[in-house]
């Protein structure tokens, strides 16, 4: 489904889309804090976001849009009540092959923000919504926001994310979300909002 705002028009992503959504986020993060803090090495960082990535996008509970042009996408999770959105892989040493050093800040990152998840109910979660250079503040982010929240409201269903930067955690205090506890850092990382959206009615 395609719905068209003022500012873009926002669709479901396909399969075939893959590709597209893959490289919008990594061009979109490739130099937020906190995934130069994840990998560090400029070199290597767009193969190890994409290698993030991938398994977010294959997750059973995923949803994933475009926005305009290829020029925004998002990627949504639904998971169950009680159900962690994320599950720790039981196998490090595959951890270590793909990401290196940087598995170790992935894990102790996942285990910082486990806690904030809600337990005793269903909501969407945000992992990652990104926009390519020189889009930001042009209206995609609210749209994309818009597009996947109005449904929620709908099914009455909450939504909560993790904020990495000062610039998207107003952007989501605009459409309604809360900070719910303090920030979260991992040793020396940038800090990470964890935020809640009730339904609104």
């Amino acid at each position: 489904m395609t719905v068209d705002t003022p500012y873009a028009s926002v669709r479901r992503a396909d399969d075939a889309d893959r590709q597209a959504v893959l490289d919008v986020l990594t061009e979109a993060f490739t130099n937020d804090p906190l995934v130069r803090w994840l990998f560090p090495e400029a070199g290597p960082r767009a193969r190890l976001q994409e290698h993030y990535y991938r398994p977010l996008l294959a997750h059973p509970a995923a949803e994933t849009y475009l926005a305009g042009n290829r020029e925004g996408a998002s990627v949504w999770l639904a998971p169950a009540a009680g159900q962690a959105p994320h599950e720790e892989p039981s196998d490090a040493t595959g951890r270590e092959t793909v990401f290196g050093e940087s598995g170790a800040r992935l894990l102790a990152l996942g285990r910082a923000l486990a806690p904030r998840h809600p337990d005793r109910e269903p909501y969407l979660y945000l992992p990652c919504m990104g926009l390519v250079g020189g889009r930001q503040g042009a209206g995609l982010g609210s749209a994309m926001l818009r597009h996947r929240l109005e449904r929620a409201d709908a099914d009455g269903l909450a939504a909560y994310l993790e904020a990495s930067s000062p610039r998207s955690r107003a952007l989501y205090l605009r459409h309604g979300f809360e900070d719910r506890g303090r920030p979260v850092r991992v040793v020396d990382s940038p800090p990470l909002w964890p935020m809640w959206r009730p339904p609104h009615r």
